[in-house]
């Protein structure tokens, strides 16, 4: 579990952020976190592995308390993948790059070797194993450095923008890949602005709001809040927009994704 309580923090040059913010995550769970630029969504999560502490209140992780430990030792328990790739990337090959958190923490080189390329291969970067990660797009960099936190399999993954740079397909294949690891029980925090990613993914939504948190729930129910999407500068997603204009016709008005909105027109033109 992850306990956030009465968490504020102030950077060094004065800059208040966040503003007495409450927050649990259990294990296992698939969380959302979305807000308008410099709502503090990344100074939230950087709380998580202990790259930031708090300035008041505490965060707990797994019962440690971050301002007691580490970031190394919250490393092998929180992955944290950041927005820009290139704040991570340092070796001189994608395959070095992969394998040197496992190397780093000791791991056997039969399993080093194993285990880089299973994500290679997930991630869909076999073929760039011995190319240098700064000749790739920014797309494939941040499979990179997605890759080089998952190798060493950590309980809870914390994402900040995943899908930026993606294509569809890539897009399609994170989603997958999420779904799967939170389904083997992980926690899986993602920081995101892509609401149609979210609306297939269906998590937990908590939106942040100039430091505070002012919405927390079911995606289907974040995401069709007006009035909190409005607030939080966010958008709907498009089939959320097309089911609302269509809900006078007597069609549901929260429906957020593209598979319920087929089932729900289609069991409706049966009916006609």
């Amino acid at each position: 579990m992850i306990e956030v309580e009465n968490l504020c923090f102030t950077y060094p040059n004065g800059k208040d952020v966040l503003y007495d913010v409450h927050l649990k995550v259990q294990d296992g769970e698939f969380i959302a976190v979305m807000g308008e630029n410099g709502a503090g969504k990344t100074t939230l999560i950087r709380h998580f592995n202990g790259l930031l502490k708090p300035t008041t209140g505490r965060v707990l992780v797994d019962g440690i308390d971050t301002k007691k430990s580490s970031v190394a030792s919250l490393a092998r328990i929180v992955g944290l993948v950041f927005q820009n790739p290139d704040h991570q990337l340092f070796c001189e090959t994608v395959k070095d790059e992969v394998a040197f958190s496992l190397k780093n923490f000791g791991y056997p080189e039969e399993i080093v070797e194993r285990r880089v390329r299973g994500i290679l291969e997930t991630l869909d970067l076999t073929s760039y194993m011995d190319s240098s990660p700064f000749m790739l797009s920014g797309g494939e960099r941040k499979r990179v450095a997605l890759a080089s936190v998952l190798v060493w399999n950590p309980k809870h993954v914390v994402l900040d923008e995943p899908t930026i740079g993606q294509d569809y397909q890539q897009k399609d294949r994170l989603r997958n890949f999420i779904l799967q690891l939170n389904t083997q029980g992980k926690t899986v925090i993602v920081v995101t602005h892509d609401v149609e990613f979210i609306a297939e993914c269906k998590p937990r939504v908590v939106v942040l709001s100039r430091g505070r948190i002012v919405g927390d729930g079911p995606a289907v129910d974040i995401l069709t809040d007006e009035s909190l999407v409005n607030k939080a500068s966010l958008v709907r997603p498009q089939i959320a927009k097309l089911m609302s204009s269509l809900s006078d016709t007597g069609l549901p008005a929260n429906v957020i994704d593209l598979f319920t909105a087929r089932t729900v027109l289609a069991t409706e033109l049966k009916r006609a």
